[in-house]
């Protein structure tokens, strides 16, 4: 694995170098529109302005959070976070989107101020043209970050991206309401900084859930679980993948735990040759390390074993809240019969468990029941 382990630092060194480019254009390019525009909001009193200027000088403050983010979350794992520091960025999202709410709320309070009381704005010819050079400016950034974020699976970078192609909408908004004003003389300056405030707001909160549940812990992708079953199911001997459990541990750093089926009659040896290669075709594939992999052992040549899995699949599937039975053995000579049942939430679980065995005990009263619950982590259950 030592190429492949030079390979993730050459990557992560590369993915630091370009969110810190990244997010150093975007601070340039922020710091100089917040200034055009402050410039504009100030000569013509338009409120509307000056809080998108706001909104500049906060995005500019939020690459710089990115950077520090960016910088933090490569640091090398150590013996107190044995897992590496990549989740600092996710922390370092959480803050990028506390400015933008804090902005938001800001820009909301201001515009409310001057609808109570009024002030005229006065336009410019140059101040139009800054503030459409502003809305060129912000999408051709907005499209760039973005596509960067995307590229190195930088959270931080892809909401700027998206937060700056939203600027240039509600940039175009004050545009328009500049020229309404010089058209007609009618001023929806503070108007339109509450619809800004809004969804800056929103943005803000939407960012704040999102990182929440990066942090939290949430449920395993599917289409990667897919994948996953894939390339194992590809693997000679094994018959089914199940409860695959993703872990995160920041961008890109990915693991992994299931459980494979495999005949009764595979010796270990030959157990841990498939699982060494498993756990190498996943990474190659996929850049996901696994770090466990336990193992069923499937009856092969008992056919009343056979008959035995497909009496207690019917009774357990019966019931609505059993998702999946997977993991089925039934040992005649220790007179045990063991098997996992994916539950549903909602259900209570001990109530749940003490019905199957309850049923399953009545079909074969000399057998030993032995029953796993299992959590529904991803949506293949079915397949």
């Amino acid at each position: 694995m030592r190429d492949e382990n030079n390979e993730i630092l050459a990557a992560a060194k590369d993915r630091e170098r370009t969110i810190v480019r990244t997010s150093a254009i975007g601070i340039g390019a922020n710091v100089m529109l917040a200034a055009f525009k402050a410039f504009v909001g100030f000569v013509s009193n338009s409120i509307a302005v000056m809080l998108d200027a706001v909104n500049n000088l906060s995005d500019a403050f939020s690459s710089v959070v990115t950077i520090i983010g960016a910088k933090l979350g490569a640091k090398p794992p150590d013996k107190k976070h044995p897992m590496g520091y990549g989740r600092i960025e996710y922390l370092s999202s959480m803050i990028v989107a506390a400015i933008v709410l804090y902005a938001g709320l800001t820009s909301l309070t201001e515009s409310v101020k001057k609808i109570i009381e009024p002030e005229t704005a006065e336009y410019t010819a140059l101040s139009l043209v800054i503030i459409s050079v502003a809305i060129v400016v912000k999408i051709v950034l907005g499209l760039f970050v973005k596509k960067q974020g995307i590229k190195v699976n930088s959270g931080a970078l892809t909401a700027s991206g998206s937060d700056a192609l939203f600027d240039a909408i509600l940039s175009s908004s004050v545009l328009v309401s500049a020229v309404i004003y010089l058209i007609w003389g009618i001023s929806l300056e503070a108007y339109v900084g509450v619809i800004i405030s809004g969804f800056i707001i929103k943005a803000g909160i939407e960012m704040m859930a999102d990182t929440v549940n990066e942090i939290i812990g949430k449920r395993g992708d599917s289409e990667t679980s897919r994948e996953l079953k894939r390339i194992i199911c590809a693997e000679e001997d094994v018959l089914g993948v199940y409860d695959i459990a993703l872990f995160n541990y920041g961008p890109d750093r990915d693991y992994a735990s299931l459980h494979i089926e495999l005949p009764d009659t595979v010796t270990v040896d030959k157990v841990d040759r498939i699982t060494r290669r498993i756990q190498l075709d996943v990474f190659r594939e996929t850049g996901i390390i696994i770090t466990g992999i336990s193992v069923y052992s499937f009856n092969t040549t008992d056919d009343e074993a056979a008959m035995m899995r497909e009496k207690v699949r019917e009774v357990v599937l019966a019931h609505e809240w059993a998702l999946q039975m997977h993991g089925f053995y039934a040992d005649k000579e220790s007179k045990t019969i063991r098997f996992d049942v994916v539950i549903s939430f909602g259900i209570d679980r001990k109530q749940a468990l003490a019905k199957l065995y309850e049923e399953i005990t009545a079909l074969y009263p000399e057998f030993d029941i032995q029953i796993v619950p299992d959590v529904d982590m991803t949506d293949l259950h079915d397949e």
